[in-house]
């Protein structure tokens, strides 16, 4: 039976694969991760004016995480730059239960069983079925998702590791990690310029509103992350948010019109089997 926390990890994972889908649903995904990115920054920056000041042990953390976030959002647009979601989605979340278990191993002390071997042969093979079938994801995409996966691999050990050091005040320190967001768009206009972030308002209005929302339900999802994570294993928290590939790959092929062939869904399953694997 599903823990409360288990479900509430669950539910994180559905939503993740939401924002996700909403992220490259749009054609311009750096735009849209920067708009994202604003929606998430501006909570965030009201949510911390109301909230107490974190504890000092957590700030280097804090600040650790929040840029690796960043560099996770611009590898991730470069992974949907190169692959479908159903392709690019199953690699990246995929790989990072194996990279955060070591990292919970090696900096956490968290222990390693029997059963979480197999989850992470499981993973481990499901990815290399993703990655080599038929020739459909070239070595560049595979790197590119895989990049991602080690991104999202170091910021959840990172924040594993300070949310426990928070004093249980995982809304603070999430909010604070969150407030890091805003160099999104000052990088985005160092590239592009101010016009072609405030352009999409009256030419897409849309496409604007669909990527605010996706930050906000992005909050959601990683919110409950940290906070599980305050009491329960960095492992088994990631990788029961993992079982998200398989909603991605059917938002992916219900929503975005992907094709979805069965060797694909094949080891997506494995990949998700995996993951709950580490999970139990």
């Amino acid at each position: 039976m599903i823990s409360y926390t288990g479900g509430l990890v669950l539910l994180a994972a559905v939503l993740h694969a939401t924002w996700n889908a909403m992220l490259h649903g749009n054609r311009d995904r750096f735009l849209s991760m920067t708009w994202m990115s604003i929606a998430i920054a501006v909570v965030a920056t009201l949510a911390v004016l109301f909230m107490p000041w974190p504890a000092d042990a957590a700030w280097p953390y804090i600040v650790a995480s929040g840029l690796l976030h960043i560099a996770y959002n611009v590898s991730l647009v470069r992974s949907y730059r190169r692959s479908d979601l159903a392709q690019a989605y199953p690699i990246a979340r995929g790989s990072s239960p194996l990279l955060v278990t070591l990292g919970a191993a090696l900096f956490a002390h968290e222990a390693i069983g029997l059963l979480h071997v197999l989850g992470i042969v499981m993973i481990s093979g499901g990815i290399i079925a993703l990655a080599l079938q038929g020739g459909n994801v070239s070595r560049a995409s595979a790197l590119a998702a895989l990049t991602t996966g080690a991104t999202i691999a170091l910021y959840t050990v990172t924040d594993g590791i300070g949310v426990r050091l928070s004093n249980g005040q995982a809304l603070t320190y999430t909010a604070w990690i969150f407030l890091f967001y805003w160099l999104m768009p000052v990088l985005f206009v160092a590239m592009r310029g101010l016009t072609a972030l405030w352009a999409p308002l009256r030419d897409g209005p849309l496409a604007v509103g669909s990527s605010l929302a996706g930050g906000l339900v992005s909050i959601a999802a990683y919110g409950i992350v940290i906070w599980a994570m305050q009491t329960g294993a960095m492992g088994a928290v990631s990788a029961l948010r993992e079982t998200s590939v398989v909603f991605a790959v059917l938002i992916g092929r219900i929503f975005l019109r992907e094709a979805v062939t069965a060797r694909r869904w094949l080891a997506c399953v494995i990949v998700a089997a995996g993951a709950v694997c580490l999970g139990l």
